[in-house]
């Protein structure tokens, strides 16, 4: 399938880690919620390297980022991932030259809330598409989602090649945030922020110069405690392990040994989610010679922003540059179950 479109989009609302801890400071969830030992975390966390410069927030009363209550907390998800969602794909339906009409199918991923029905129901209302339009929405795939998101768009293809397909992740991080001690939802906290991407593709080449194919997925239920949402009191509590930055460089590097064998050809750029500074220093010993700095700016200039994550990087890349064409970009993300995906990327 051939790429005609990336576009991404961010909340208005942008803080850096310092304005985080501020706003922290003064909310009462701060003494209500946490002991001594946790609060001593968040200030560390916020306040030390963490890879992270500025994160950008979709939830409406900044001022009550980490103090909104189950309720409110979903119906944050519900008035803000549609919005989103929208705004990454209105500029990647103008960039590609396509009119709202003319998508067929509209595939949406997402981890952060639960709408029934889903995401692609309000966007494709707010966009205008068609009342016949496909309309698929991934739940459950965690930070790794975009990728198997694209290999449905692949199904699609292969089953009406003359289709139009948009496929948008869009992750509002900031609807699961609220305080307590567990250090999963405090480093959750600390680390994600809201965003979407949005992509249009075709069975035929596009102005964007690049053929997706070649999907590949790990799973490891084994691990599947190690990182995963779980509700609790109604809110989504973010399960995460010490042991997940050797987790995901073991998963991915497995997926390369599988992608660079039986004289497949050669890789030149690896694009990744950007799960976080320990991840990509444990990616980057795992993997020899790569440069992850791409993802790295991802993850400096929006945090953690789970599935779109790693799509930012994509769009990043393609701004002053193409896949060669004897050589291949590998696109991976991980995450939940505990699992990781990915793909290859050629010049169309």
């Amino acid at each position: 399938m051939f790429l005609h479109a990336l576009a991404t989009a961010n909340p208005a609302h942008s803080l850096t880690q310092a304005e985080c801890l501020a706003l922290v400071r003064n909310s009462p969830a701060l003494q209500r919620d946490l002991d001594r030992r946790s609060r001593l975390m968040l200030s560390s966390i916020l306040r030390g390297d963490s890879g992270i410069a500025q994160r950008q927030f979709a939830i409406r009363d900044i001022g009550r980022l980490f103090a909104l209550d189950a309720d409110e907390l979903n119906e944050e998800f519900r008035h803000s991932a549609p919005l989103l969602a929208a705004e990454a794909l209105r500029p990647a339906l103008q960039s590609s030259g396509v009119q709202p009409h003319e998508v067929d199918a509209l595939v949406i991923c997402t981890c952060t809330g639960y709408l029934c029905p889903g995401v692609s129901s309000y966007v494709a209302e707010s966009l205008g598409l068609r009342n016949d339009v496909w309309l698929q929405d991934l739940v459950g795939l965690g930070c790794g989602a975009a990728i198997p998101a694209l290999r449905a768009v692949d199904g699609i293809l292969a089953a009406q090649p003359q289709a139009t397909v948009a496929c948008v992740a869009v992750e509002v991080c900031s609807a699961a945030f609220y305080l307590d001690n567990d250090p999963g939802v405090i480093i959750s906290a600390c680390l994600f922020g809201d965003g979407a991407a949005a992509s249009i593709w075709r069975s035929q080449p596009g102005p964007a110069g690049v053929r997706c194919h070649s999907f590949d997925t790990y799973h490891d239920p084994l691990n599947r405690d190690r990182i995963r949402f779980e509700q609790r009191g109604g809110k989504l509590r973010n399960l995460l392990h010490p042991s997940v930055p050797a987790l995901a460089a073991g998963a991915v590097g497995d997926l390369y040994q599988r992608a660079t064998s039986h004289g497949a050809r050669p890789i030149t750029r690896i694009l990744s989610h950007a799960g976080g500074k320990d991840v990509l220093a444990a990616l980057e010993a795992e993997l020899p010679g790569s440069d992850l700095s791409l993802p790295r700016k991802i993850l400096r200039r929006h945090g953690n922003m789970s599935s779109p994550s790693v799509l930012f990087a994509l769009a990043e890349a393609l701004r002053d540059d193409r896949p060669a064409p004897s050589e291949d970009w590998w696109l991976t993300s991980f995450g939940a179950g505990f699992s990781a995906h990915a793909c290859r990327l050629s010049a169309a």
